[in-house]
């Protein structure tokens, strides 16, 4: 009931022309369009140029004030804060040799997800349900179930409902791929398709090239199947060094590479064009297939959706994985695959794995995209996330250490954050957690334990004061770890 008032009170808030107001300088801030220190109209001015009472200005720059984007004057006015611009993570420096993938049973999502009294969770890589066209998903369903009662006990085929496939097939123009429909086989969400191009190219003991860090869901997959990791220096802007993945793959060790092109997890780099093609080349040279995740593809905020390295794909050596869990209906679970010459294979793995995937789930979203609404919905969404990245990047410039390092991505909803080398993420997490406050630490995307000093947040949820005020108890905990470091450091305990 008290989420449901919040959410009504921040509707009419929203409404006001005071926020209408505030959100436009917000925005002309943020553009560098009003620079830090730089004077704000005065009240009386920006009344008379707006037509608005002064109490209205006035509630404007207060809210302005409240988020840390302007400060107050004595008897001079309102200024642009001066925000620290923290640096970015460098190219990281993973082991220069394969290894086994251990997962601690405690520092998994699940186990993490199951902590009790989070109020602020900058956790798990999941978008707020308000983001989602729910009730429009929810009345094709119903329409479609009205119209075919029988669709409910009806398996559907094992490589996917062609209206859906024709649909996906028909996006694909979007960012050049030239598929048709048998291209395309779907399954239970993306998961699954990385599972089923794993089985189709690898066996137990083969060696896997990664991104480092990595998401956890893969470094699960691979413990699961038995397979050794090779992580690769990724620079959080651009991704993989291909440098290094030329080196690394002469000795025919490498038997596949599973990387996020566009706006990875955790760290949110998008590999430039040039790149993608010298990798997709440099991977068919050498025989080894490249496994794409692309749930992230949509996910920009400017300009136009990146291709992927599928694109660059002239033999069919790149098998590409994306989904509509994150984009659209997360409860769907409907993902796809684009198998390149192991279409075959993959298929059959998907026909013995789970057969099909629910074909009433699939006819909703191929109904969407057909009615046009998957557009504006996906312009919406990108608007808010990216509003929402904005909103963390500047709270975490504001209130964590000096020496912070951090991701500004061009897309996707998570931040890579590396603090000083003297602060344990997993001790930062047991103090947030007792504060009701969640994050992902470092060592959780590193089968090598590494990024002991970092963590991913998680900006699925729009902005508010709570958000806020959590980032600045982890920026203050943070620095009390640095001092207490610092002081051990200082003053080593006296051995007797």
């Amino acid at each position: 009931m008290t989420d449901l008032v919040n959410a009504e009170n921040l509707r009419k808030k929203t409404d006001t022309l005071y926020y209408q107001l505030a959100e436009e300088l917000a925005q002309a801030i943020q553009a560098g369009l009003l620079r830090s220190g730089e004077k704000l109209p005065s009240i009386r001015k920006l009344s008379s140029e707006r037509q608005l009472s002064l109490s209205t200005i006035m509630e404007a720059y207060r809210e302005l004030e409240d988020r840390g984007l302007v400060e107050a004057r004595p008897q001079s006015g309102f200024y642009v804060r001066a925000i620290r611009s923290l640096a970015s993570p460098e190219l990281t420096k993973p082991p220069q040799r394969p290894s086994h993938v251990v997962i601690d049973p405690l520092l998994t999502p699940s186990a993490l997800s199951h902590i009790n009294d989070v109020k602020v969770d900058f956790g798990l890589a999941i978008l707020s349900p308000k983001l989602f066209p729910n009730q429009q998903i929810q009345r094709i369903l119903s329409q479609i179930t009205r119209n075919d009662p029988d669709i409910i006990a009806n398996y559907g085929e094992s490589h996917g409902d062609i209206e859906l496939r024709r649909q996906i097939a028909r996006r694909s123009l979007t960012w050049g791929g030239q598929v048709e429909a048998d291209d395309v086989l779907i399954t239970h969400g993306a998961i699954e398709g990385l599972n089923l191009c794993l089985r189709a190219v690898t066996k137990p003991g083969d060696v896997v090239a990664i991104e480092s860090p990595a998401y956890f869901g893969l470094l699960q997959i691979l413990e699961s199947f038995k397979l050794k990791a090779l992580e690769l220096p990724t620079h959080p802007k651009t991704g993989i060094s291909i440098e290094a993945l030329e080196l690394a793959s002469r000795n025919g060790d490498i038997k596949a590479c599973v990387l996020l092109p566009n706006y990875s997890n955790p760290c949110g780099s998008l590999m430039p064009d040039e790149n993608k093609r010298r990798l997709v080349q440099l991977l068919d040279q050498r025989n080894i297939p490249l496994i794409e995740d692309d749930i992230y593809g949509e996910f920009y905020y400017q300009g136009d959706r990146p291709r992927p390295a599928k694109a660059y794909d002239q033999t069919g050596n790149v098998m590409l994985i994306a989904s509509f869990t994150k984009l659209l209906a997360p409860a769907f679970r409907i993902g796809w695959v684009l198998g390149g010459r192991w279409q075959k294979e993959i298929e059959q793995l998907k026909f013995i794995n789970t057969f099909s995937t629910s074909l009433v789930l699939q006819r909703t979203i191929a109904h969407f995209l057909e009615s046009g609404g998957y557009d504006h919905h996906l312009r919406r969404l990108r608007k808010n996330c990216a509003e929402q990245v904005n909103d963390a990047i500047d709270a975490i410039q504001r209130f964590f250490p000096a020496d912070t390092r951090l991701t500004v991505p061009q897309g996707g909803y998570v931040l890579w954050v590396e603090l000083n080398s003297q602060i344990e993420t997993l001790q930062l997490l047991q103090l947030a957690l007792a504060e009701g406050i969640s994050f992902t630490p470092g060592v959780m995307f590193s089968p090598s334990k590494s990024y002991h000093n970092c963590l991913r947040v998680c900006c699925g949820e729009p902005w508010t004061v709570r958000h806020e005020r959590a980032i600045e108890r982890l920026g203050q905990l943070a620095q009390q770890l640095l001092q207490q470091a610092q002081s051990t450091a200082e003053h080593p305990a006296k051995v007797i």
